[in-house]
């Protein structure tokens, strides 16, 4: 019998089943670089799961792909640093006269 990988805090692995968002989603995620520690709270918790860790300048950061993020703040709210933050897409802002 084959073992199955569990992947913590997500129904599914990386970027296998999941659906793109399209333009139903009101916020996406994003990473503040200089102050990600690369812990991988983010990537545990996250549902979809639509975040990773990669190497940039010999550390570990977070990088969302917003082509999965349903902006859901999960991640922003497990961050040990506050790194990241969840902003409305461009498409949902308007300018207030």
């Amino acid at each position: 019998m084959e073992r199955m990988k569990l992947y913590i805090g997500a129904s599914n692995p990386p970027k296998t089943t999941q659906m793109k968002t399209g333009d139903w989603g009101t916020e996406w995620a994003f990473v503040d670089e200089e102050k990600c520690i690369g812990c991988g709270r983010c990537v545990k918790f996250c549902p979809e799961p639509c975040i990773e860790l990669v190497e940039k300048d010999g550390n570990k950061v977070a990088k969302v792909d917003h082509d999965y993020c349903k902006g859901c703040g999960i991640c922003a709210s497990v961050c040990p640093v506050n790194a990241i933050r969840m902003e409305t897409k461009e498409i949902y802002k308007v300018e207030v006269c």
